[in-house]
């Protein structure tokens, strides 16, 4: 296993037990190591949300988007952060490319 999937699995262990600020800062270093490990930018925007800084979380959920355009799942993380901080137009076009690529999928 890389350095940075090992980094990231102790951030998402740090995560499950709501412990926000340790999972953030491995998540972070995972993602210096390999900037386009996935998984990584998806915790990192789950528990920068959660933590209270949705900006951070909305910033690396459209990283995630970027790096998995065709993931219905990526794009649905990005909505559910863009409704929450109230950007409903832009929550709902993130929620019809999820859709879209849903039914893609089959």
């Amino acid at each position: 296993m890389s350095e940075a999937r090992e980094l990231y699995k102790r951030g998402f262990a740090h995560f499950a037990k709501s412990e926000l600020d340790d999972a953030i800062t491995l998540y972070r270093q995972a993602i210096e190591i390999d900037g386009a490990l996935s998984i990584a930018w998806n915790g990192l925007s789950m528990a920068l949300a959660q933590n209270g800084d949705l900006e951070g979380g909305i910033d690396a959920a459209k990283k995630l988007v970027e790096l998995e355009p065709d993931d219905p799942l990526s794009h649905t993380n990005l909505s559910r952060l863009l409704m929450q901080k109230g950007l409903i137009p832009e929550a709902e076009d993130a929620s019809a490319v999820a859709t879209r690529l849903q039914m893609k999928k089959g």
